[in-house]
């Protein structure tokens, strides 16, 4: 791996002009959210050590990193490679701000399949993954015998824990958050936007007030109506219910397995509820990974780093997480509590649950990454609320949230 990594750093020197440059690169600028800034840090270090050219770190709020890129790149200030989200490519591609990366077949065969289809935008790969992610359906077993199939069970489960006084709730779930409730959406039907037969998706199609998804709402207005859910609920609020024993099921991803271990209830996790039909739920599937600025002065070096150095078997690192030391590649250990999109390190996780996840997002859905998504959330999650709240039905909550998308999308 050394010597095909220094031949193709001397092939990015004889591009700059100068063998010597190759020790007189500036430094690759990275950034990273606090999660991956240790393990990137002690990869420059050794990067540098080994090959003369540093790596300068920056961390910045996850969800800081794309808005900033925006007005930085173009200015010549930002980063050379990013890490983040693979439904940030529908913005960044279309503004210009993400090269597009050419890997051999070969190479591409170490990673999740779904995971290079997700960084896959118009026919071009603009990522290298490092995470995969989908939701599954949580249930604690002192107090759910048998996990429900289906959502008509859920509430007649429900029903009958909060009957018996077994716990408060039966199944909980956040207040608005159209992410953890598009599984329930898909179970009955319906949809965000359609697809054609490549799998791309369809800003003209939109599913929000389709029959299934009103179905869907009606049936989470029917738990609403029935108290089975209370109001007020925000992600520690549903953590906390769950992991006090005062709540029976929920919807989480494994982003949140530390918290659940750390309370010590007991859990197990599951495949998500189907429709009433039978219809399997369809998560939302999720891949984090590096991107390579198109503004970078450095993306043979940039890509030769990334492809030769951090996605590697042969590379070893020791980081401390949080009061463990674990050694390990740095593709694993950036998956930590998200199954790796590495199949090398991900054959080396030694998680319990990640086969689970992996079961409950059999069929999941990659989060769409065309730019008219972002004009999605707001009304979609505001629509949920409201009838969380008892002040729209269903049916209502999710036209006039299509009616409001539509008309951004159109604007736009």
């Amino acid at each position: 791996m050394r010597n095909r990594l220094f031949i193709l750093l001397l092939v990015v020197a004889v591009v700059l002009g100068s063998i010597s440059s190759i020790f007189a690169q500036d430094a690759l600028v990275v950034w990273a959210d606090d999660t991956r800034t240790p393990v990137i840090l002690e990869l420059g270090a050794q990067f540098e050590a080994e090959f003369g050219i540093a790596v300068d770190v920056q961390e910045l709020g996850f969800g800081d990193i794309r808005d900033q890129m925006k007005t930085a790149a173009p200015a010549g200030e930002g980063p050379d490679i990013i890490i983040g989200a693979h439904d940030w490519l529908g913005e960044l591609v279309t503004n210009g701000l993400l090269e597009p990366m050419v890997l051999e077949e070969e190479f591409l065969a170490k990673f999740a399949p779904a995971a290079i289809d997700a960084f896959t935008f118009d026919g071009s790969l603009y990522g290298l993954p490092v995470t995969t992610e989908n939701v599954a359906f949580v249930y604690n077993p002192e107090l759910v015998e048998t996990p429900p199939t289906t959502w008509d069970e859920v509430k007649t489960l429900s029903e009958q824990i909060v009957a018996d006084g077994t716990a408060q709730y039966g199944f909980i779930r956040q207040d608005g958050d159209p992410f953890h409730f598009f599984p329930i959406q898909t179970a009955f039907g319906g949809y965000v936007f359609g697809r054609d037969e490549a799998g791309n998706y369809l800003p003209d199609d939109l599913g929000v007030d389709s029959e299934g998804s009103i179905a869907a709402l009606a049936w989470f207005q029917g738990m609403v109506e029935d108290g089975l859910q209370p109001t007020g609920v925000d992600y520690d609020v549903m953590h906390g219910l769950f992991e006090s024993g005062d709540a029976a099921m929920m919807i989480t991803g494994p982003w949140a397995l530390e918290r659940i271990r750390l309370s010590g209830i007991p859990y197990a996790v599951g495949v998500i509820p189907a429709g009433p039909d039978g219809t399997t739920s369809k998560p939302f599937f999720g891949a984090q990974g590096f991107m390579i600025s198109a503004f970078s002065e450095q993306k043979e070096l940039a890509a030769a780093f990334l492809t030769e150095f951090v996605a590697s078997e042969e590379i070893q690192v020791t980081v401390t997480i949080g009061e463990e030391e674990v050694t390990a590649t740095p593709m694993e250990i950036m998956g930590t509590f998200r199954p790796s999109a590495f199949l090398p390190a991900l054959e080396k996780s030694e998680d319990p649950d990640f086969p689970a996840f992996a079961e409950a997002g059999a069929e999941a859905l990659p989060m769409p990454a065309i730019p008219e998504m972002s004009s999605v959330w707001s009304a979609w999650g505001d629509a949920v609320t409201l009838v969380a709240q008892g002040q729209a039905s269903a049916e209502e909550a999710f036209t006039t949230a299509a009616e409001q998308i539509r008309t951004l999308i159109n604007e736009g």
